[in-house]
Parts: C-alpha cells; structure tokens; sequence
C-alpha cells in the first residue's frame, strides 16, 4: 500500500466514529460541582453537540444559563472523536472558567456505553499538575451523563463535577 492510500485509510471514518451520534443534538445540562467539602454548587446550561467534518468528529458548544458568581456567563467549547491511528477516542476543551486547554484520551467498553477518558490538568491552587478522570455513560438516545475526577495531592481521587444531560426534543 503505498503512503497516500494509507493516510487516506486512516483518515476515512469508522464504526468507532458512529459511536459519538447518540450524542449529536441538543441538550439540557444540569452541572454539579464540589469545590470542597459539602453540597455542589449546581448551575444549568445547554449543550449543543454537532457532528463535522464528515462525522470524524463532534463539536461540542456549551453555554451556561445566567448566574450569580464568578462565571456569570459560562461558555465551552469542545471537540470529541476517534484517532484510527491510536485507536483510542481523544477530547479537548476550553472555557471561560480558565485559560487552559484540556486534553484527554481514552477507550469505551464493549457495549459501547461507557467511556474513560484521562489526562492531565494544571492545578488552579497550586500550579502542580493534577491527573484527571472523566466517565462518559450513554444512558439512552435522550439522556447521558458525564462524572470528572482529579487526583489529588494524597494521591487519592475525589469527584469534581456530575453533568447530567437530557435531550431538548426526545427522540420517538
């Protein structure tokens, strides 16, 4: 096979690719987040999710609804998808809470309902960098739900956000 065959190999969509269309369309989020102990800070918002550049990947576009505090007008943006080349799915994100772009890689189990994926993030307190953890569950075409996990400096993990997603307009 020459060079140019195989750069389009690896460049053309997959069956791992059809896995992220549950996820395409638009959702109502409702994000939990535990800065300490205690009771999270809950805030709402909406995602929406669009699949590009030929289905490889998913554009993901968040926006917080209005709020008192310190991100009043929350925005993310994300992109999700399969690497044929490592076989694993890769994500990134950005937003208005911080000026770091997160990055993350990771596999789904067999049913094809349940994603890990892990990185690294810089720590806010302490500049230290920080393992990462996200579980990505499919519950149905209507409705996932995303959990996030920082290990911390004692070395143990400690969760950090639940989103809990609903799809605007259910699917029949």
């Amino acid at each position: 096979m020459s060079e140019t065959a195989d750069m389009a190999a690896a460049a053309a969509p997959t069956e791992a690719h059809d896995q992220l269309q549950p996820f395409e369309g638009t959702f109502k989020a409702e994000v939990k987040m535990w800065m300490g102990p205690g009771e999270p800070h809950v805030t709402t918002g909406t995602m929406t999710n669009t699949r590009v550049l030929g289905g490889r990947f998913l554009q993901q576009d968040y926006q917080g609804d209005a709020i008192d505090g310190p991100f009043p007008s929350f925005e993310g943006k994300g992109y999700w998808g399969y690497n044929t080349l490592t076989d694993r799915f890769e994500g990134f994100w950005i937003d208005t809470a911080s000026t770091k772009m997160q990055t993350e890689q990771g596999s789904v189990n067999e049913a094809g309902t349940e994603w890990t994926m892990t990185g690294t993030v810089t720590c806010a307190g302490s500049g230290d960098p920080m393992s990462k953890r996200s579980v990505i569950r499919l519950i149905d075409r209507d409705h996932h739900q995303m959990e996030t996990y920082f290990q911390g400096a004692d070395g143990n993990e400690m969760k950090v956000m639940e989103i809990q997603y609903v799809r605007v307009e259910p699917t029949s």
